[in-house]
């Protein structure tokens, strides 16, 4: 299988599943008992919207040091998304299935950007 060029952020998977994220994560808080709570509906959102971006802002700067310092906050982005998706679980916003979904999802978005992160980490200069 040949792999596309990454000319842009867009091109990126990584960007891509985190967009991806983002979506589940407003249909999910504009419905039920999560969608009353302001506090906790926005900095889901805030938290998951700051993954794409950071990738985003990181890939547009044109020193790879910055790159990875984006990266790293996107990954820490990720884990806020999942302590938070479990606060919602524990209080019972979420149903455990819909919980899972989503942790799953911030869990491989974080795995992704370890990957990347080692991969330029470890790449010649």
């Amino acid at each position: 299988m040949e792999r596309k060029k990454v000319e842009s952020f867009e091109d990126l998977r990584v960007w891509q599943k985190g967009i991806e994220l983002v979506k589940c994560i407003y249909l999910i808080t504009k419905e039920g008992e999560l969608s009353r709570d302001f506090g906790l509906k926005d900095q889901l959102r805030r938290a998951s919207v700051s993954i794409p971006t950071n990738i985003a802002e990181g890939f547009e700067r044109y020193s790879r040091k910055e790159y990875v310092n984006f990266l790293n906050i996107a990954k820490g982005s990720a884990g806020e998304v999942r302590s938070l998706l479990r606060v919602a679980l524990e209080i019972g916003y979420l149903e455990q299935q819909t919980y899972l979904h989503l942790y799953n999802q911030a869990l491989n978005l974080s795995r992704m950007l370890s990957n990347q992160i080692q991969s330029i980490n470890q790449s010649p200069k």
